[in-house]
């Protein structure tokens, strides 16, 4: 399964997030990392973490009796294909009317600016 392909939930993308800031971690280290107001037991961490591994999307490794988990997908590929379906759903595939929402909801920097500008001269060449 490649990256493209692999689909997660927004919980199963919580874990992924903390699995990318630090790994290899434990499903236990993984469910105290979860903020409290969650309500996550660990039975619920272990089941996303099962669900994870069996897309694809993370890998098991066994250290004595506890497994280890990593991510298996990169942040970019996870994020490309959310940020598709999110213009699928509400922009209908178009580009510059999420853009220009983003500009309308957020300060941009001009940081932002810049490298919006030169994204968009490097996508003309």
């Amino acid at each position: 399964m490649t990256d493209s392909t692999v689909k997660v939930t927004d919980a199963e993308m919580e874990l992924l997030q903390l699995l990318w800031a630090e790994s290899p971690l434990s499903a236990t280290d993984i469910a105290r990392r979860i903020p409290a107001e969650r309500g996550w037991q660990l039975a619920t961490v272990k089941t996303l973490l099962s669900r994870l591994a069996a897309k694809g999307a993370v890998g098991v490794t066994t250290e004595g009796r506890r497994n280890l988990y990593s991510p298996a997908v990169e942040r970019e590929a996870i994020a490309g294909q959310v940020v598709g379906r999110l213009l699928d759903r509400l922009f209908s595939g178009r580009v510059s009317p999420l853009v220009a929402q983003l500009a309308e909801e957020r300060d941009l920097t001009p940081e932002d600016l810049a490298e919006l500008e030169a994204l968009v001269r490097s996508l003309r060449k």
